[in-house]
């Protein structure tokens, strides 16, 4: 998705904020990784994505897009 077509759907939605303020309300999502050692001697990694703000769910709605971009991502090495 361009910025144009995301500024125009938010816009169609009644939310008129400038390439800036989204960037700044899109930043507080973040992916984290997380690592393990198992007992056998693996290490296990989950990576999923920080629980959004209510600014930003709205703006994953007001997109039709997951508010858990990503999903758990699980890996055993």
């Amino acid at each position: 998705m361009t910025v144009q077509v995301i500024r125009a759907r938010l816009r169609g939605h009644g939310l008129h904020h400038g390439w800036s303020r989204l960037r700044e309300i899109l930043s507080v999502q973040q992916r984290v990784t997380a690592t393990f050692r198992q007992r056998d001697g693996r290490t296990l990694h989950v990576r999923k994505a920080t629980v959004p703000d209510p600014e930003l769910r709205e703006i994953h709605t007001m997109l039709n897009l997951p508010s858990n971009p990503g999903g758990i991502k699980k890996q055993t090495i």
